[in-house]
């Protein structure tokens, strides 16, 4: 049997993942606009072998909102311009099932698969602001469950589109005038509770079948969503224990719906910071926190729950009882900050400061960072690692130093085994429904 391998993905945003990355002298203040920025870091991961890039998005802001998403690229936009730029790497963006419209996410995404011969992923969310309904016309913003209950629809529609036509459906025979065969052309003809969508699509798969879906959400019906039709599912946890849990909670899920375990594969997000030195690496997270201001740490926080504004309450008594603020935004997170505050015994500033400049459990020389990856991998508590960057030169210090030693230790490839995004994370290219309906049935006429 082949060696179980680490995947990695590098999530690129430009001036950060936090609200004072931008402030630090040596990032470019239109780093969220700048292709230049994006090409560089993108051929850096790819250099380092990473498995896939990743951009996401939301779809609200306003004058709290982090930096970054105050003005920014558009994911798929920016998924095509970095598909001529690179090879082997994957390309991963955020679109949300709540506001947008499945034939055009079915459309775009293959769009980007052929673009770049086969490497496109499509991170599923189910938008968890509440004033993303403000910018779509749709009146209220859909509540956590029927969010969940839309993004299953819509995923299955799409899925179903991009099985319109079978992989040897273009015949191109110039001689003869065919240009494709009409049996391999399929209409879906789907009539659903939130969805009509008659089809077929007008793009053909690629040759990794489907774009690979990503979905982002640790709630349980996230979970369900994951384990159900996700090839891979996006977290975030702060320790081994936690991760772990998660973990084996998603693959016993998978399992429940028939899937083998490895058939979702479970990506953390990790914020490494990389010093030659224990003290070096410190020194590194001490400028990025040193850069936050109060008033910044509390917009950042009241994002979470909706924009609330936290500003009315005292700043060193315990975090405000907030009731259930929250539970229809970022839920898993809202939980987890309201749950960790009660049990540390936190003021709303040690909150807001811990929310907004997290101190990442992956901080050290490289040989730490790496001990701290492979434990989470060969522990189960993760497939592979989301990797942001959380401070200047982040994804360099990665890739320069700790890429080595994990290849070093046999946990990551020295050499990309395919070009397409499936064949690198080890994912089977599914195969179109029609077609292998037809092939069964055949089977089955053939048997004695």
């Amino acid at each position: 049997m082949a060696t179980r391998q680490l995947k990695l993905g590098a999530n690129l945003a430009g001036v950060g993942n936090s609200i004072s990355f931008w402030r630090h002298p040596d990032v470019p203040i239109d780093a969220s606009v700048n292709l230049d920025w994006y090409k560089k870091h993108a051929q850096k991961a790819e250099e380092g072998k990473f498995d896939l890039l990743f951009i996401a998005d939301g779809l609200y802001i306003n004058e709290k909102s982090n930096p970054h998403f105050l003005n920014r690229f558009e994911p798929l936009t920016l998924l095509s311009a970095l598909s001529a730029v690179t090879t082997n790497i994957g390309l991963v963006a955020t679109l949300s099932t709540s506001y947008s419209e499945p034939f055009t996410v079915a459309r775009q995404f293959a769009s980007i698969d052929k673009l770049s011969g086969g490497r496109a992923g499509w991170n599923v969310v189910t938008s968890p602001l509440e004033g993303s309904a403000l910018n779509f016309g749709k009146g209220e913003h859909p509540h956590h469950a029927l969010r969940y209950e839309i993004a299953e629809e819509h995923l299955n529609v799409v899925k179903g589109l991009w099985d319109s036509w079978e992989d040897d459906a273009f015949i191109g025979d110039k001689a003869n005038g065919v240009f494709f065969d009409p049996a391999k052309l399929h209409t879906l003809h789907h009539r659903g509770a939130h969805f009509s969508v008659q089809g077929p699509l007008n793009v053909a798969r690629s040759r990794q079948g489907h774009p690979v879906v990503f979905q982002a959400g640790s709630s349980e019906p996230g979970k369900e969503l994951a384990a159900q039709s996700a090839d891979a599912i996006y977290t975030a946890h702060e320790t081994f224990e936690e991760a772990r849990a998660f973990y084996r909670d998603v693959k016993a899920r998978a399992a429940a719906y028939g899937r083998r375990p490895d058939d979702v594969l479970i990506f953390p997000g990790i914020g490494p910071i990389v010093g030659r030195t224990e003290r070096e690496a410190e020194r590194k997270y001490e400028e990025i926190a040193g850069l936050v201001e109060i008033g910044q740490a509390l917009d950042y926080l009241g994002r979470y729950f909706e924009h609330f504004d936290f500003s009315r309450y005292p700043l060193d008594e315990p975090f405000p009882d907030i009731g259930e603020l929250g539970s229809n935004s970022f839920r898993s997170t809202t939980d987890k900050i309201k749950r960790e505050a009660k049990e540390l015994g936190l003021t709303l500033r040690q909150t807001a400061l811990r929310a907004s400049t997290p101190r990442s459990a992956f901080i050290g020389t490289p040989e730490q960072v790496a001990d701290r990856i492979q434990q989470w991998f060969e522990g189960g508590a993760a497939d592979g690692f989301n990797v942001r960057t959380v401070v200047p030169g982040g994804l360099d210090d990665f890739v320069d130093l700790v890429v080595p030693v994990l290849q070093r230790r046999g946990l990551f490839r020295t050499e990309y085994e395919s070009d397409t995004l499936r064949g690198n994370l080890g994912l089977p290219v599914p195969p179109n429904r029609y077609a292998a309906a037809r092939a069964e049935a055949a089977a089955g006429l053939s048997r004695p």
